[in-house]
């Protein structure tokens, strides 16, 4: 979700906004630093920091504050879960809320201009009730999406940086894990040779492309991407496998099969002149295992668990090893 953005229409149809997020967090709590629910003056709202009793009590707070004829632009609230709301979970949660109006509206365009472009950074110093004095920065370790409080400084990573995947094939299954990708972070490229192949419609986060010589489609293949192979032909899976398997930077290459069809590919890839420690990063049969149905629909909600898995596992490394910088972008004061 692209939060400034989202926040400029709001606030262009209803003139004011308030947003709750997670800025710390103590034990087991619902949802992650960096979560956000903000309401609206019309009883509506978009995010959510739990969905459940934390959730509840926050989005009561904020149309309280909406109410409220000159509210606080910013406060914090500490909740315990357990005494204060009566939940198992027994951990604590860190909120800030913040006011958005009109005086907000320029700072806000100028991030949502910033989330169109690409992740960014900020800080902001948090200084008594008034609203956060957000600046882009370059040099902050904070991961997309999640926001850390270091004593009176507050460091938010915002915008989208989805995997790309590279899906071949679509058949029964593509059609499904397409759908099951749509609200998860990944950028489908979705190839198949045959015409007419696509449906009507596809999520926002497709792009479909009728290839003559889909192998040659990976040739804009990059470091980190991911490859799921599940043509009509073997004979076409094969040639992309190989054709992958040729681009070391792939972080992921899965091909739909069976056990037999594995083995197969492995002897004719050994053949073709590629090293087993090649052959060894194809991964296939596909998915988490303990799923034995072969619906559609429950191989696309395996094969999309599994990519979220390796989605998460490889953002985590990367961001330990801070393998994965974001562009420099000069500091400035944006709000």
């Amino acid at each position: 979700m692209r939060l400034w953005q989202r926040l400029k229409d709001e606030l262009e149809h209803h003139g004011i906004a308030a947003m709750a997020s997670v800025i710390g967090m103590q034990g087991s709590t619902p949802r992650e630093a960096g979560a956000r629910v903000v309401a609206l003056p019309d009883g509506s709202f978009f995010g959510t920091i739990g969905g459940g009793t934390l959730e509840w009590r926050a989005l009561a707070d904020l149309q309280a504050l909406l109410s409220r004829p000159s509210p606080r632009p910013f406060q914090l609230r500490s909740i315990a879960l357990g005494p204060e709301l009566g939940q198992c979970c027994g951990g604590r949660v860190e909120l800030a809320y913040e006011m958005f109006g009109p005086e907000q509206r320029e700072a806000i365009e100028r991030l949502a201009t910033l989330e169109a472009e690409g992740p960014f950074r900020t800080r902001a110093a948090i200084a008594g009730e008034a609203a956060l004095d957000r600046e882009v920065d370059a040099t902050g370790s904070v991961a997309i999406g999640s926001v850390r409080r270091m004593g009176a400084r507050i460091e938010e990573g915002f915008g989208e940086a989805p995997r790309r995947l590279f899906l071949y094939g679509a058949g029964h299954v593509g059609r499904a894990l397409v759908l099951a990708l749509a609200p998860l972070p990944f950028e489908t490229i979705w190839i198949d040779p045959r015409p007419d192949a696509f449906p009507a419609r596809v999520p926002a986060n497709v792009r479909c492309i009728e290839a003559g010589d889909p192998p040659s489609m990976l040739v804009d293949a990059g470091e980190g991407d991911f490859v799921l192979v599940m043509t009509h032909n073997h004979g076409l899976d094969l040639a992309i496998t190989e054709a992958a398997l040729k681009r070391p930077g792939i972080a992921y290459l899965g091909v739909i099969g069976s056990a037999s069809k594995r083995a197969r590919f492995r002897r004719l890839l050994g053949e073709a002149g590629l090293a087993r420690t090649d052959v060894d990063r194809m991964t296939t049969p596909i998915g988490i295992a303990g799923i034995r149905s072969k619906l559609p629909a429950a191989i696309a909600a395996s094969v999309a668990s599994d990519l979220l898995i390796r989605d998460e596992a490889a953002r985590h490394a990367a961001m330990i090893a801070e393998a994965a910088p974001l562009p420099a972008i000069p500091s400035r004061k944006v709000v």
